[in-house]
């Protein structure tokens, strides 16, 4: 077993010698990204409890209470837009040949309707699923599921999603494991989605992990999780005998800020080449090395920015943010107001001032990741 990482900026030869870059943990407009921690976070930061509880009660006078529990916002690129913002970094940066796997939360639209178009037959069918697990959960990256399958399959893993107290995860599992060409990664392990006490959390992903790391192929690196989350992922690994794994994570219009890299001809072949040869060669990208709050506010702008060339009715973030209506049906929130609340819409200058003039080059000089590298365990190496 061998895990390899390699930094852009400190090494721009390393993927000499390799033909194939993979980008795997990519999601579009598909993607339907919950607001449920919104209220967890909020309580933590006083001012933000303060407001969010204003608005609820200003909400609960009119017709449409505030739930955030069943709202959620969308990314802003289509599935063909994602899939060439991942192949130009790898082909006119790496001069690599590219395998892309688009992977939305717990529906696989994108790359099925991706394959309609005769340029993009091959793009594996992937899925970002999300396994509930007692009070917590965790998501898994499935990749490449066999085209004449994929919808059974979803039926399958929806169904545990929605009701896991009825399903075997463990036969689940099996059946996924069946399919030679599908690759399971675990990804973000070390992230705490569910914002439950460290302790209950750190608990629930040993005792997760004890029952089912037999049946992953690789944890992941996350493109979008800080370095210090990395390197405990990293530990983790070698603690269960796995490998770590490239997964971008991207959710606005920057490329993944890492990828794989193989010398397999197709996603069947480096799936091989992770699941039985046990060789993963993660290269993480320039982006990786600047500071990542700058980074999230980079993606929050793509997320908020107006797309005046998209259709009407995907052009505004307020379209692309839905949340119930009077009669309890999801519709855009451009729908229920006039204009977006006043700290929403200063939030959102803010953020592009920062975006602006000497605040990157300040942030950089302040909190660069240049000096990142993971200390690797037993099995594992630096390049």
């Amino acid at each position: 077993m061998q895990s390899r990482i390699s930094y852009f900026w400190k090494e721009p030869q390393a993927h000499n010698g390799f033909r194939v870059g993979v980008s795997l943990h990519s999601h579009t407009n598909h993607s339907r990204e919950s607001l449920a921690h919104v209220p967890t976070l909020a309580s933590r930061f006083a001012p933000a409890k303060w407001y969010l509880q204003h608005h609820e009660r200003k909400a609960l006078r009119g017709d449409i209470p505030v739930d955030l529990f069943r709202s959620y916002w969308t990314p802003p690129v289509t599935a063909r837009e994602a899939y060439e913002l991942e192949l130009r970094q790898i082909e006119d940066r790496l001069g690599l040949q590219a395998l892309i796997s688009l992977s939305d939360h717990d529906n696989i639209d994108a790359s099925t309707l991706l394959r309609v178009v005769p340029q993009f037959q091959d793009a594996p069918i992937s899925v970002e699923w999300t396994v509930p697990y007692e009070e917590g959960h965790f998501h898994l990256g499935v990749h490449n599921l066999p085209p004449k399958r994929a919808q059974s399959v979803m039926v399958d893993l929806a169904a545990y999603t929605a009701m896991p107290g009825r399903f075997d995860l463990r036969e689940l599992f099996q059946y996924l494991n069946e399919f030679k060409g599908v690759l399971l990664v675990f990804n973000h392990p070390k992230w705490n989605i569910a914002l439950l006490e460290q302790q209950r959390f750190e608990y629930l992903l040993a005792d997760f992990l004890a029952r089912y790391s037999a049946f992953l192929h690789g944890f992941e690196l996350n493109g979008l999780r800080s370095c210090r989350e990395n390197q405990e992922v990293a530990k983790l690994a070698c603690g269960w005998n796995q490998l770590v794994i490239s997964g971008g994570d991207r959710h606005g219009r920057e490329p993944n800020a890492n990828v794989n890299l193989t010398t397999a001809g197709s996603f069947e072949e480096f799936a091989n080449e992770v699941r039985v040869q046990r060789i993963s060669n993660v290269m993480f990208m320039p982006q990786y090395a600047d500071p990542l709050a700058m980074r999230f506010v980079h993606t929050f702008l793509d997320v908020v920015r107006t797309y005046p060339d998209n259709p009407a009715g995907a052009r505004n973030w307020d379209d692309r943010t839905l949340h119930p209506d009077a009669n309890g049906e999801l519709k855009p929130m451009s729908s229920q107001w006039q204009t977006p609340p006043a700290l929403l819409a200063n939030i959102v200058r803010f953020a592009f001032y920062l975006e602006t003039g000497f605040a990157p080059n300040l942030w950089r000089k302040l909190a660069s990741n240049k000096d990142f590298r993971l200390n690797l365990m037993d099995g594992q190496s630096n390049l």
